[in-house]
Parts: structure tokens; C-alpha cells; sequence
């Protein structure tokens, strides 16, 4: 091998570098209120009732809940992302029809 010469390697000449895929940046899902409206027919028990079996709150936490939408017109169940709202308030309003109450729930953006 002559002398003015580098030896040969792999990358003379060649740009060498390491591949990489950038990923999207991830957002966190957006979330949204349950709101349980009053009304004046619904039993207070099956509200409780609701907040327990639905929402999974205690019987002391459910029963604020309730007084807080029997005194001012409407109440926070819960905050979610928007799939377990939704669902959550399809679940309120099926179980208040079977029962013959009017109770109406619904959510928003948070």
C-alpha cells in the first residue's frame, strides 16, 4: 500500500449518521364534566344511588353530590376523558329511564 494513501475504510467518502424518526408529540386527551341536572321528580335515594353504582363515589360523597344539584340546579359527577363521559352519561340516562325518572345528564369540556 503506497504511503500517500489513507487505508481504505468503510466510510471514506461516505457520510455516516444515525437514522432517526422523530415521533409526533403526544397530547394528553381532553377531558369533560358530567353534569347531573335536578329536577323535581327524581327520588333523592336513587340520585345517591346513581353516583355510587355509576361514578363510584361513597355514600358520603354521592350525597353532596346530590345536595349540590338539588340546591343549585346542577351538579359534577366526575371528570373524564371523552369516551368514559360519554359513557357514563349513557349509563345514567338508561338507568333513569328503566326507573321511570326524568333525570338528565349530560357533559362538557372541562
Amino acid at each position: 500500500m503506497p504511503e500517500n494513501q489513507p487505508p481504505k475504510t468503510p466510510d471514506n467518502g461516505e457520510e455516516r449518521g444515525v437514522a432517526t424518526k422523530t415521533r409526533p408529540k403526544t397530547k394528553k386527551p381532553s377531558l369533560y364534566r358530567v353534569l347531573m341536572m335536578n329536577d323535581d321528580y327524581t327520588p333523592m335515594e336513587f340520585v345517591v344511588q346513581v353516583l355510587v353504582s355509576i361514578f363510584n363515589k361513597t355514600a358520603e360523597e354521592a350525597t353532596q353530590i346530590m345536595l349540590s344539584v338539588h340546591q343549585s340546579g346542577i351538579g359534577v359527577c366526575g371528570i373524564y376523558t371523552y369516551e368514559i363521559a360519554e359513557t357514563k352519561v349513557t349509563q345514567v340516562m338508561d338507568l333513569a329511564k328503566r326507573a321511570q325518572h326524568p333525570l338528565q345528564c349530560t357533559m362538557e369540556k372541562a
